[in-house]
């Protein structure tokens, strides 16, 4: 299925050039009360499953740069994802990222739709661009995925031939080439907050765990090793009282024999 058909205009001229030191970034409040928790499991699940490299951008909320028609475009996603990006100095705070010039293209970005923004589905083909237009006629990114927290939908969208086309998960599931991981919908609690969440899961089917979980797991196998060591202790204890007791056995035994001029050491 094919997502949109843009309306033909006159073809854009994109340049790719840093960020100006002196451009001031959007600072939009967050349309969404959910977007900072969802962007903040999705990065937790991959740090604590170590899926995370030095070289690799994995932020939310954070700026993309393209030059267009001699216009800065900045478009910031909920979540985003790029498999190597050039690396700064530790003193420099990376404000935004430009593809190309800063390192790879960006390989997914996510969505989180708010009660009150389409612009998820904005194909405005002028500036400042619509954001599907954007992902997919400017910065041709691989994976586009747009997650309704509110009516519990989510869509992904390949780029096939220069357009979106939208996927059909298998068993609920996405498959995310670009970090060979499966993307779905997983309902429970984090911090607190009980809402539908997106998870990964690997290859196999084994889900991800937030860092939290990873944590009551460990947790878990330490009390069973503490129960398991507590056994152990209390068998060798057990064993110990059992090898006193027959000791005292013999000696009261022997003692019996000897006042029975019995000596009990005679072969």
């Amino acid at each position: 299925m094919v997502l949109l058909a843009t309306p033909q205009h006159k073809t854009p001229v994109v340049t790719w050039e840093k960020l100006p030191e002196d451009f001031i970034l959007p600072d939009d409040p967050v349309e969404n009360i959910q977007q900072p928790s969802l962007a903040a499991a999705l990065t937790d699940a991959l740090g604590a499953a170590n899926r995370i490299q030095p070289e690799m951008l994995v932020v939310s909320n954070f700026g993309i740069v393209a030059n267009i028609n001699k216009k800065t475009v900045v478009k910031a996603p909920d979540w985003l994802y790029v498999p190597r990006v050039s690396p700064v100095s530790t003193e420099v705070i990376r404000r935004s990222y430009t593809p190309n010039i800063e390192g790879e293209a960006v390989g997914v970005v996510m969505e989180f739709l708010s009660d009150t923004d389409n612009g998820e589905y904005s194909i405005r083909p002028t500036f400042p661009y619509g954001k599907l237009y954007f992902y997919e006629r400017i910065l041709q990114i691989p994976t586009y995925v747009i997650f309704d927290p509110y009516e519990v939908s989510l869509e992904v969208l390949r780029l096939e031939n220069s357009q979106y086309i939208l996927q059909e998960p298998s068993s609920g599931r996405f498959w995310i080439p670009e970090l060979k991981l499966f993307l779905g919908i997983w309902q429970g609690t984090r911090l607190g907050l009980n809402i539908s969440w997106l998870r990964w899961w690997d290859e196999a089917g084994n889900l991800l765990l937030w860092s939290s979980e990873q944590a009551e797991v460990e947790r878990q196998r330490a009390e069973v090793e503490r129960q398991r060591a507590e056994e152990e202790r209390q068998r060798a204890d057990n064993a110990i009282a059992q090898f006193e007791a027959e000791r005292q056995r013999k000696e009261v035994l022997a003692a019996k024999l000897r006042s029975l001029g019995i000596d009990p050491d005679a072969q």
